[in-house]
């Protein structure tokens, strides 16, 4: 039941060919495109899909699919709006569809996330806005709510939703009296009308509800400090009262967290799920919502965190937990989705990753993706009562049906000895000796790669480079210890891992010495550029995307948002600020720079980059700067990402040929 014809199919007179034989626009256009499959979700009777896929701008388009009759996707609405994103769209109930938007909009000097939620029938008439007004939110970030659960029982067209609000004031009288903070509200999602169910708390920061739409679990916490270095309580009903009971309380420490961290509630078990740090790793517990405070180990890996929970359908179940070691492995609480997942995975080409994205409400039909390395995924929907598995969609259209290359865990030892885990893709057909390589450093800091498909390695050994992405010292998911202080008071530990993958690359035979670049987004971009604060000679080409360049600049750009403290002691204070801004030291670089930066970046702002060029070319270096004027830090565009693929081909092409 192939609902979509692949791209490649359509083009009959494009026979896939190797990746490496096509043309630079051609292979940047394949690998900038969006995922042509961005959200899916199956409606509760399992008899109807919704999918979200974007244009080559800002567009997205909604599509609804009869999955009984064998019908044709239907396009019922498209979103234009270049500054606000749908980040997520759910059945409320069969009829009609909930879809969450994020966005920004500039006030002032400031830019201002948003997020507004919206409803709307199965064929895109009689839209409804379901989140509160922007004057009856908080802080600088205007939040709008979010659904805390769609399968309310006995509430079938209504939906559970915080609200934010501020006090009345005189001038103001269409506020409700006195409320201010963070409450909740029963949401009718035909008509928008709403009654409380969670009075507003001031001091309320999140809510969890059960499958039933219960709300069991609050935090409270001090928004003065950014929550950095201040408790963050955390509160539960028992079963049958209204009563808050404590439950557990938490440090902020960076990126951190020490304590009990509730994460999902199992209603029919009366327990919590959550995740605690023990032994300077976190593990994920179990405890009853009795006030007995007695928790259980539900699962702990040797070596790295447990970090994910695996959920299922619009009751959201728990039914797994992830984690992270060389892939992301799954371990299902539920005996009959291990056995379908592990048949999964056995039966379908190369062995991939199986994601259960969402059910009907009986979980008699799944939706399910499968991916890998070389696969970019596959939708299927399976049925259980027949045992029937059907193609639906490839998640990158633009992809389906080329060979990609394989990425492979590797380790490598750093100048101390210390064994760095890491990701080599080498292109198709390649003898893996003599390449020209990229070493390609991730963002965060407190982030990490993971094997799987991964766009940008993928373009680069489509050129024909090899690509090392080094999980250096400062990343997260490997414990404290390998975290340290984080990747910018640690900044030379973490710089000197990545620059030792470059010469890791040399040593084993893989990298052409005098065809090595460096490239990074974000932190990596950071990191990019200080490789050449370190040794100014391992690399012949630096591509930064979203950079930092200034440390003082960083905490300066949080300066008036509720995070200002927290990245003040994220970024800390010493010789290291100075030292670790490499803005800071543009005389130093040799290699040629290009920069790539989107004018609405809220994460680390466009200045970045241009004081970067601007003190490169103060002491005469080469360097360009690629802007895209109204784009965020992600720079979500087909046609830019199309746009800067084209040009980091070029630029590395020049920069590093012979």
């Amino acid at each position: 039941m192939r609902i979509l014809t692949s791209l490649a199919a359509m083009c009959a007179a494009l026979s896939p060919v190797a990746l490496s034989a096509e043309e630079l626009a051609e292979t940047a256009a394949r690998f900038g495109a969006l995922e042509s499959v961005e959200i899916s979700a199956l409606s509760p009777s399992g008899t109807k899909m919704l999918y979200v896929s974007p244009g080559d701008g800002a567009d997205q388009t909604i599509y609804v699919v009869d999955l009984s009759g064998g019908a044709a996707p239907e396009p019922i609405t498209t979103s234009n709006e270049a500054m606000a994103r749908i980040t997520d769209c759910q059945w409320a109930n069969e009829e009609r569809i909930v879809c969450d938007i994020f966005g920004m909009q500039k006030v002032g000097t400031y830019i201002l996330p948003f997020s507004r939620v919206i409803g709307m029938k199965s064929d895109g008439s009689d839209v409804t806005r379901l989140s509160a007004d922007t004057h009856n939110a908080r802080g600088l970030m205007q939040d709008g709510g979010t659904v805390l659960a769609l399968d309310i029982e006995g509430e079938d067209g209504r939906i559970l939703m915080t609200r934010d609000y501020v006090k009345e004031d005189k001038a103001n009288t269409r506020l409700a009296n006195n409320k201010e903070g963070l409450g909740v509200d029963l949401v009718d999602v035909a008509s928008g009308r709403s009654r409380s169910v969670e009075k507003p708390n001031k001091m309320a920061d999140r809510y969890l509800a059960d499958e039933h739409g219960r709300v069991r679990v609050m935090s409270v916490s001090d928004r003065s400090g950014g929550f950095e270095g201040s408790d963050i309580r955390y509160l539960y009903r028992p079963q049958g009262s209204d009563e808050w009971q404590p439950l557990s309380e938490v440090e902020v420490e960076g990126s951190r967290l020490d304590g009990f961290v509730p994460t999902a509630v199992d209603s029919a078990k009366n327990v919590v799920y959550g995740f605690e740090r023990e032994n300077g790793f976190y593990n994920l517990y179990s405890m009853p919502l009795d006030g007995s405070g007695n928790k259980t180990l539900v699962k702990q890996v040797d070596g790295v965190d447990v970090n994910g929970l695996i959920r299922i359908g619009r009751s959201n179940r728990v039914i797994g937990v992830t984690y992270v070691t060389d892939a992301r492995y799954a371990e299902y609480f539920d005996p009959e989705i291990d056995r379908l997942a592990k048949g999964l995975n056995k039966a379908l080409p190369g062995s991939p990753q199986i994601r259960i994205v969402d059910a009907s409400d009986d979980e008699s039909v799944l939706l399910i993706q499968a991916s890998s390395d070389d696969n970019p995924g596959m939708l299927y929907l399976y049925e259980k009562a027949s045992g029937q598995l059907s193609e639906l969609l490839p998640i990158r259209d633009q992809l389906d049906g080329y060979q990609l290359a394989e990425m492979k865990p590797v380790t490598y030892s750093a100048s101390d000895g210390t064994q760095i885990p890491g990701y080599l893709t080498l292109p198709v057909g390649s003898d893996g000796k003599n390449l020209p390589a990229i070493v390609m450093p991730h963002g965060g800091p407190a982030a990490r790669d993971e094997w799987g498909f991964d766009w940008l390695a993928q373009f680069f050994a489509a050129r024909g480079y090899a690509v090392l992405q080094p999980n250096f010292r400062g990343s997260a998911g490997y414990g404290d210890q390998w975290f340290g202080r984080n990747g910018y008071q640690q900044w030379d530990v973490a710089v000197g891992d990545v620059n030792d993958a470059g010469r890791w690359l040399v040593s084993e035979g893989i990298a052409d010495p005098s065809k090595m670049g460096i490239v990074g987004w974000s932190y990596g971009g950071y990191a990019a550029l200080l490789s050449q604060v370190v040794d100014p000679e391992l690399f012949g080409a630096v591509v930064a995307i979203a950079p930092v360049t200034d440390l003082n600049l960083l905490l300066e750009d949080s300066r008036g948002y509720t995070g200002y403290e927290a990245r003040r002691r994220q970024i800390g204070e010493g010789p290291h600020v100075a030292a670790g801004s490499p803005a800071r030291h543009a005389d130093q670089f040799k290699a040629p720079v290009l920069l790539v930066h989107g004018s609405r970046d809220v994460n680390v702002s466009e200045a970045h980059s241009k004081l970067m060029r601007d003190r490169l070319q103060g002491e005469g270096k080469s360097v360009d700067l690629l802007e895209f004027d109204g784009l965020d830090h992600y720079l979500e565009h087909s046609q830019a990402r199309r746009i800067m693929l084209k040009r980091i081909g070029e630029f590395l092409d020049t920069q590093l040929a012979n």
